[in-house]
């Protein structure tokens, strides 16, 4: 194959995988996470992320809502912070997808 042929089948390549990443094509589903979400997540932080009081004054913490950014919440899903432990179940694409719907909670 010839160089610029090759050059162009690259250059087509590249442009067609920047149009699909932002098409969305391999965008976070936060229908998804809100499944995730609903197991792992809805008993603490409450249906829509406004916190479950009961389980707060349990645990003697203060109600935070989830309003970090998509960063600080998979870091606080994975590391845990104060007395929430690490969701080690949830990793991968169900992690994206979790993130993806807690940020749309704030819509």
């Amino acid at each position: 194959m010839r160089p610029l042929t090759r050059s162009i089948i690259g250059f087509a390549t590249v442009c067609l995988l920047l149009a699909l990443c932002s098409t969305g094509a391999w965008a976070a589903d936060a229908a998804a996470g809100k499944a995730v979400y609903a197991t792992k997540c809805r008993s603490c932080h409450g249906a829509n992320g406004e916190g479950n009081p009961s389980m707060a004054k349990a645990l003697k913490v203060e109600l935070k809502p989830l309003n970090e950014s998509s960063a600080d919440v998979k870091k606080v899903i994975t590391e845990g912070q104060g007395k929430m432990k690490p969701v080690a179940s949830v990793t991968g694409a169900d992690l994206d997808n979790v993130v993806a719907y807690v940020q749309s909670l704030k819509k």
